[in-house]
């Protein structure tokens, strides 16, 4: 069965579960906004602004992040309180360069404790921003590092132990831009916010009040937290205005917990370029695509070919909610702003005989044992910060096997996210993988009883490092893990 395929039967088959739907008859309860609710009109799509660099030379990456309380207003009459970085709602977007030394001032201003993971970017322990680097309400932090990866969509967000779903889900989340020598060269679109654009997806339920009805019950940890309303930048129905042929999207699913299959009315096929951690080999064309929380992949769209003034940027929400995401109107003439090259980069595989060894990780959900008090587990274990599940020799390859085990009538999806290290897919079901796949990863979508082989090299840092599913109501009942490089 072509990947593709395989990826369409199983959100399909999915959905008929009921996975992912977080109890939606909750939304007609009076005290939830329903989906009816949306903007008056439709806003124009917000694009986060660039972070200044405080070195003006470009020597080095020198930036300043406030971690703060605000306020949003997501319906017309209605305030939600907020958190973001340096503003009310998500973060500004961060660009830094390969070899690049970069440095960070964050501070928290939050009555809170905080952190600020670095999500999919490879660096030494101290700095990686996880539950190991809390940041106390009221203090600062100041992550120093050199960046040692090629060009790549990796983001931001707050990581704090037990309440990252409650702070992401308030809006402390950004986007990381690296570049290098490739992505100059390439001719593919690159002027940020005009035809080279951050799309960060995140769903949300509110109360009637406009606040967020972020709940942890038991039924939300299980389902993770769910909603009906999408936002595309922190916008609900935005729209696009496109002015240049080719378009390039840098999809973030920035979700808690949901699955999205995407894809764009009237154009049949747009081309992937990148995952998570850096381009493709060559264009891969694709009808639709499908993230789970915390990937990303970089797309183009030829507007040229689309028939009608408009496209529309399509989400499926596994197991729950169809949405139009966001409106894309392309203007009467088009700029020809870059060319969509046949070739992209060698992408070195790295071959199965490099591995030490493979190790062994079981996602596990069990039904009745979750009714007793939680049954979220990897291995059997729930995290414990004292604990480490795996070490891990500095410069060696290793294969690790994960297999998603749900019991029957909790069947649900995982995903799973290595900090510091990105890996490739070996195979699924011992299926070699789509070749949308085949790139750089740090974060895997696992559908209930799939089993999933990566490799990856561990170099340069010593330290620990966490591993964990990304639905981030799995991750704060516990479903992760510590492995330190020695």
């Amino acid at each position: 069965m072509k990947r593709r395929d395989f990826l369409k039967n199983s959100f399909t088959a999915l959905a008929l579960t009921g996975v992912g739907t977080a109890g939606l008859s909750i939304f007609r309860n009076h005290q939830f906004i329903g989906s009816a609710l949306a903007a008056e009109s439709s806003p124009l799509l917000p694009i986060s602004p660039l972070l200044d660099n405080l070195d003006k030379s470009g020597q080095s990456a020198q930036f300043l992040l406030h971690v703060q309380q605000g306020t949003k207003s997501f319906f017309p009459g209605l305030d939600t309180r907020t958190y973001g970085y340096n503003g009310n709602f998500l973060g500004p977007t961060i660009r830094a360069r390969n070899n690049q030394r970069f440095k960070v001032q964050v501070d928290n201003d939050l009555k809170e404790e905080t952190t600020l993971h670095w999500h999919g970017v490879h660096l030494p322990a101290k700095w990686d921003g996880g539950p190991r680097q809390p940041i106390a309400a009221g203090a600062s932090w100041f992550p120093d590092f050199t960046i040692k990866q090629e060009a790549a969509t990796l983001w931001y967000h707050a990581h704090a132990m037990g309440s990252t779903g409650e702070q992401v889900y308030g809006g402390l989340a950004g986007l990381l831009i690296v570049e290098d020598e490739v992505s100059d060269q390439l001719g593919l679109p690159q002027t940020y916010g005009v035809d080279d654009i951050p799309i960060i997806l995140q769903d949300r339920r509110f109360y009637r009040d406009g606040e967020f009805a972020y709940v942890r019950n038991m039924h939300d940890i299980v389902n993770g937290v769910i909603g009906p309303h999408l936002l595309v930048n922190g916008a609900i129905s935005p729209t696009l205005k496109a002015t240049s042929n080719l378009l390039r999207l840098r999809l973030l699913n920035g979700s808690n917990s949901s699955i999205y299959s995407m894809s764009f009315a009237g154009l049949p096929q747009f081309h992937m370029i990148a995952s998570d951690g850096g381009f493709l080999e060559r264009p891969v064309p694709m009808s639709s695509i499908v993230l789970s929380a915390g990937e990303r992949a970089e797309v183009v769209l030829d507007l040229s070919s689309l028939e009608y003034p408009e496209s529309a940027l399509m989400v499926d929400q596994w197991g729950g909610n169809q949405f139009t995401a966001m409106t894309i109107q392309k203007a009467q003439t088009l700029d020809e702003n870059a060319i969509m090259p046949n070739r992209i980069k060698q992408v070195e595989r790295i071959p199965e005989t490099e591995a030490a060894r493979t190790r062994t990780f079981v996602m596990e959900t069990m039904g009745m044992g979750m009714m007793m008090g939680g049954r979220l587990t990897i291995n059997g274990k729930k995290m414990n910060m004292s604990r480490i599940d795996a070490k891990v020799e500095l410069g060696s390859t290793e294969i690790w096997e994960i297999e998603n085990r749900s019991a029957m009538m909790m069947s649900m999806p995982h995903s799973m996210h290595l900090h510091d290290v990105q890996f490739q897919i070996l195979d699924r079901n011992g299926q070699q993988p789509g070749p949308h796949e085949l790139g750089r990863k740090d974060t895997v979508l696992i559908p209930p009883g799939e089993n999933v082989r990566i490799i990856m090299r561990f170099q340069d840092y010593k330290g620990i490092y966490m591993y964990h599913c990304h639905l981030l109501e799995h991750e704060d009942d516990g479903m992760m893990g510590q492995f330190e490089v020695v």
